[in-house]
């Protein structure tokens, strides 16, 4: 169980007030007041607590866990007072921010979500692309939230050979720009939804100009169709025992193939005609990594061996964990490794999930702004620092070695 929720130290910081101020440089009031319009949620009347603050405040809940919501609202409201907001009540109690937070809902955080949460890098930021694509990847995670009956009805239970066990999990699969480490597309669901059904939802955010990494877990034909289908480029591990004819082989060790769905699959898709798929396969290894599997099987829509050659591919998949670590910056560093959300209804779940998100893109939007601003790239700084910056205005940023690509040999015999 989380321990006691703390308060804020003394009394409310300029770096307290520059928090809001983040929050609302990247989610502008006009377009909190644009998702309100949209779903019908703004205030009625006046209240203690109007929708606008409240929507700042669930960003904010994510920027200060652990401290208790009455000290997070503090926060807000004098950080809004700071940015020329005067028009909300100081002492809220925990019902009416409970109340306030059920009036608001989960869509307004989920709006916000779908406009906020972009691609960060520029063009001619060169860490975020390979021969003018965009490096993206795909991959899913579960968190935990409060033990309540309506969440374990609504989200799912991991279960165990004596049944259900834990506490209940929501389930999501989104899209991550590997050089920003700048989440977007994600689709949000229970345990109890699977991870393919989710990744149909977050590949539709693929864009033409985009390269997408996926892991074995995403490499099945429905959705390498659907990936594809978008005008994006892919570059998908699938396990290396899979049968693929070799039509053309080139000389830097890769061949060209065809992928069709197996007739288990081809019976469970909307189109029994779909077609056979044109892909070029990489095989390589890794020498010299001790934990290294004998063999690793990439497909790719790149077709070009001179532009695109296999060695640099095979290099550039190790670029997915990236989405990997920004899940943990999430769960260990903005959530706390062992603090499930702190909701308590499915709704409220949902909303303070968006706003975990918005936290973590306004953390990395500023670190790139950083890293631009001193010539450096956004990997070369500390997440878990420049979360920090924010709190509390440290004047360390924390940085970390680079990481660099692995040595690969393309072509196994």
């Amino acid at each position: 169980m989380a321990g006691k929720a703390a308060a804020l130290t003394g009394q409310v910081r300029v770096s307290d007030y520059l928090s809001v101020g983040l929050l609302a440089r990247l989610v502008p009031p006009s377009l909190v007041d644009e998702a309100l319009t949209t779903h019908n949620r703004h205030s009625k009347r006046q209240r203690d607590l109007p929708a606008h603050a409240v929507a700042y405040y669930v960003m904010a809940l994510s920027l200060y866990r652990g401290v208790n919501t009455e000290e997070v609202l503090r926060v807000v409201t004098e950080g809004m007072d700071y940015l020329g907001d005067a028009a909300i009540r100081r002492e809220v109690g925990k019902s009416a921010i409970s109340a306030a937070r059920t009036r608001l809902g989960a869509d307004v955080m989920h709006y916000l979500a779908e406009q906020a949460l972009t691609p960060l890098a520029q063009p001619q930021s060169a860490c975020a692309f390979y021969r003018g694509l965009r490096i993206v990847s795909i991959d899913g995670t579960t968190l935990e939230v409060a033990d309540e009956v309506g969440n374990r009805e609504a989200f799912g239970v991991p279960g165990s050979g004596q049944g259900q066990t834990g506490y209940p999990q929501i389930r999501c699969v989104g899209l991550l720009e590997n050089g920003t480490h700048a989440l977007f597309g994600v689709a949000l669901g229970g345990y109890k939804d699977s991870e393919v059904s989710l990744a149909h939802l977050a590949l539709q955010n693929l864009k033409p100009g985009m390269l997408c990494l996926a892991d074995r877990g995403f490499s099945g034909y429905p959705l390498w169709q659907a990936a594809s289908q978008t005008g994006a480029q892919l570059l998908w591990r699938i396990i290396k025992n899979r049968k693929l004819p070799v039509l053309e082989r080139f000389r830097d060790g890769s061949y060209l193939s065809q992928i069709s769905p197996a007739p288990a699959t081809l019976k469970k898709m909307r189109d029994p005609t779909a077609p056979a798929m044109t892909v070029r396969v990489i095989d390589y290894h890794l020498p010299g990594v001790s934990d290294a599997e004998p063999v690793y099987r990439l497909i790719t829509t790149l077709l070009d061996v001179e532009r695109y050659p296999a060695d640099e591919l095979a290099a550039l998949y190790h670029e997915r964990w990236s989405i990997e670590t920004a899940f943990a910056e999430i769960k260990t560093t903005l959530k706390g490794a062992d603090i499930v959300l702190r909701s308590k209804t499915p709704e409220l779940v949902r909303q303070e999930f968006w706003g975990l998100l918005l936290a973590h893109h306004v953390v990395r939007k500023l670190m790139l702004e950083a890293a631009l601003s001193r010539q450096r790239t956004p990997d070369t700084l500390s997440f878990k620092h420049s979360l920090s910056l924010i709190r509390r205005k440290l004047p360390d940023s924390g940085a970390v070695p680079p990481r660099g690509l692995p040595e690969v040999v393309v072509g196994v015999d």
